[in-house]
């Protein structure tokens, strides 16, 4: 039986929750009032159950008569709810009446003494409702209960009209922070060229908004056409772990980017697309997924991947959020790696530029020099600030020639380079023999040029070989032409009979060192011969160098006393072995001695030979007491051709030869060669090679 009062106070109830109810926009703000007044006013226990956002749960309120209210989170198997939600009407349940099983382990149970009167949240929902299923349940009504079937399903129906307010408006809300996360987002992604900044920009927003474990970008191999995960871009969860590499096709990633369609996939292992081998390489465990294509003028440059979504699931507004930033972060990639391939091509540019050996320089239209590398500013004895911006008619100053013109021509050349072929000169007054090459550079529209390069090539070596060539083919003839007149000369006299006995001897025995001497010439054109066509290699034969000075010093001793000279050798017994060819290192210590013979005109000539254990080297040491090298002539001394200006003033024969072939055969068995000097005091020469033994 209802008393007077009732009425009134369900008058109240709707009342009051309609005044509550209209200044919330939050669902569980509004669960929350709806369980407190609901128990205030029917004085019963009061549950208000919604599906949580995290899979498997339900957001639970339990409302005291008192006023006492608890928020608490209830498993699934534990509320058994699922039935009172699919009743879609008011349900009374009597606890005897349920399973044994459900009264152990359903939370109501444990608190409904008896029986348990509900009704589904939301009511009569519209189709494009975002109320979340719940329950309202109120624990051993009373019979004078205010609440009954018909009352409940208006105030579920009160309940639901608030709810589907506040989840639109919380709906809105989300989309206008999406709204601002993309356009934030694209704007931060069209202002960077760095994938590294690009990816921070992007990590912290999206997974804030979205609530998300993590974030990861996998990129195309144009070779390959593999998604190359790079770790930087994979987050803090994947930063110890080296880049990881998709087949084309591969795992859900490939799939994506071989369909160019996105996918949502709220559990990865129930999809035979994917690829749980990155799971078990890095221990990470994905559960979820969301993978979009990267685009870049329609096509496909890589994949962007949401891992893991923190509360609840996948939905099509996470979707179209992170298509929303595939689109700017595609264009943003591109851009970065195009910015990255310019980089490294000017870079590559300038380093070649940089490191050349010939001279360059680049002009504009003006004429003014816009950049010069190291070899030209050496060449001209000029620094870097006195040439930039400065007019090259001003700075290239030619003997011969004229620069104005050939700029000129080289501005309006097409297919073939312009050279020039002068002098230029230097700061201090000489001149540098060069030869300009030009070419003008084409810019994009293939309009009229407005720079050019220029190569300057230093001829000065090249004429200092071929003068040295000069000189070595005149010392040749004249070193062949001396001995042959010689040879020819005696060998008539002895034909006509003019020698006999011991002047026949005598003059045999010119023939014989005289022969010698074009046989010393042709083995040295030959050994010359060989070493151009790098015949001459470093043999894998073991030497004794006791055998081998032992071999070779006994002739060079007497050699050195017939001329007067005193020889005096130190070599230790038992050197260690060396791995090297017997010919070439002969004619190394030969040569050497015979230099030291050749240019002592009185003294001593000395050669020593030990072991340096710590440095597992033998130190071969010639030294002489003879004419002297000129300071001057040391840089040059191991030049093909070269001879000092002291040996050719003295009259002392010789090709020009001998020191090049000894440096060349000493440099291929690993070893080195140092010179001092000081003329009319001596020379010694010190040979390091290394041994197979300590």
């Amino acid at each position: 039986m209802v008393t007077s009062t009732e009425p009134s106070s369900l008058t109240k109830l709707w009342s009051t929750l309609t005044h509550e109810l209209a200044q919330i926009l939050d669902g569980h703000g509004i669960c929350a009032t709806v369980a407190n007044q609901v128990a205030i006013c029917t004085g019963c226990t009061i549950i208000v159950g919604q599906t949580s956002l995290i899979k498997g749960y339900y957001d639970v309120w339990l409302a005291n008569p008192n006023g006492s209210l608890e928020q608490l989170r209830w498993p699934q198997h534990k509320a058994y709810f699922t039935d009172l939600i699919e009743a879609g009407a008011p349900l009374l349940q009597k606890k005897q009446d349920r399973p044994p099983k459900e009264q152990i382990n359903c939370e109501r149970w444990h608190l409904a003494e008896d029986q348990i009167l509900s009704i589904p949240i939301p009511h009569q929902t519209t189709p494009n409702s975002r109320t979340l299923p719940g329950i309202l349940c109120i624990l051993d009504p009373r019979p004078d209960c205010l609440l009954t079937p018909d009352t409940l399903k208006t105030l579920a129906a009160m309940i639901t009209v608030h709810l589907d307010r506040a989840a639109m408006y919380q709906y809105n809300m989300r989309q206008e922070i999406f709204f601002d996360v993309v356009m934030d987002l694209s704007r931060a992604l069209t202002s960077s060229l760095s994938l590294e900044k690009i990816y921070r920009q992007l990590l912290d927003p999206v997974r804030r908004v979205m609530s998300i474990q993590s974030i990861s970008i996998g990129l195309t191999d144009t070779n390959t056409g593999e998604i190359v995960f790079i770790s930087r871009l994979m987050g803090a969860l994947f930063k110890d772990l080296p880049s990881i590499r998709l087949k084309k096709g591969q795992g859900i990633a490939g799939w994506v980017s071989e369909h160019a369609q996105p996918v949502v996939i709220n559990n990865v292992y129930e999809d035979t697309r994917f690829y749980s081998k990155v799971d078990h390489l890095s221990g990470y465990k994905t559960h979820s997924m969301l993978c979009v294509p990267l685009k870049a003028d329609q096509r496909v440059i890589g994949v962007m991947q949401a891992i893991n979504k923190q509360v609840g699931e996948f939905t099509e507004d996470d979707l179209r959020l992170l298509q929303a930033i595939s689109g700017p972060l595609g264009a943003a990639i591109e851009n970065a790696s195009l910015h990255a391939d310019v980089l490294s091509e000017k870079q590559r540019i300038q380093a070649i530029f940089t490191s050349m050996s010939e001279g360059m320089m680049t002009v504009d239209s003006n004429g003014l020099i816009t950049a010069v590398n190291d070899s030209l500013l050496a060449l001209l004895q000029l620094e870097n600030d006195q040439v930039i911006g400065e007019n090259a008619y001003n700075i290239i100053r030619l003997r011969e020639g004229d620069f104005t013109a050939y700029l000129a021509e080289v501005m309006i050349a097409t297919n073939d380079n312009p050279q020039l072929a002068s002098e230029i000169a230097k700061k201090n007054g000489s001149y540098a023999p060069v030869l300009i090459s030009g070419a003008p550079i084409q810019n994009e529209d293939n309009s009229n040029p407005n720079e050019a390069i220029l190569i300057f090539s230093d001829l000065t070596q090249i004429r200092e070989v071929e003068r040295m060539r000069d000189d070595f083919f005149h010392n040749i003839v004249h070193e062949l032409r001396t001995p042959l007149a010689t040879i020819l000369m005696y060998a008539r006299l002895l034909r006509e009979g003019k020698a006999q006995g011991e002047k026949a001897e005598r003059f045999l025995g010119v023939i014989e060192r005289e022969s010698d001497r074009l046989q010393t010439m042709v083995r040295q054109t030959l050994q010359l011969a060989k070493l151009e066509a790098h015949e001459i290699q470093r043999s894998a034969e073991i030497l004794s160098l006791n055998h081998l000075f032992d071999e070779m010093l006994p002739p060079l001793a007497d050699q050195a006393l017939q001329k007067g000279l005193t020889f005096s050798q130190r070599i230790e017994s038992d050197l260690p072995p060396v791995m090297g060819d017997h010919e070439t290192l002969y004619m190394i210590f030969k040569n050497l001695v015979e230099n030291a013979i050749k240019f002592t005109l009185t003294g001593t000539v000395r050669i020593s030979a030990k072991p340096i254990p710590d440095k597992r080297q033998i130190e071969i040491i010639i030294k002489d007491e003879g004419i002297g090298i000129p300071e001057a002539a040391l840089p040059n001394l191991f030049r093909r051709f070269y001879r000092a200006r002291t040996a050719v003033e003295k009259g002392i024969a010789g090709t020009g030869l001998g020191l090049y072939m000894v440096r060349e055969g000493v440099e291929k068995h690993q070893g080195s060669i140092d010179v001092t000097s000081e003329e009319n005091v001596g020379t010694t020469f010190t040979i390091y090679l290394p041994h197979t033994q300590i």
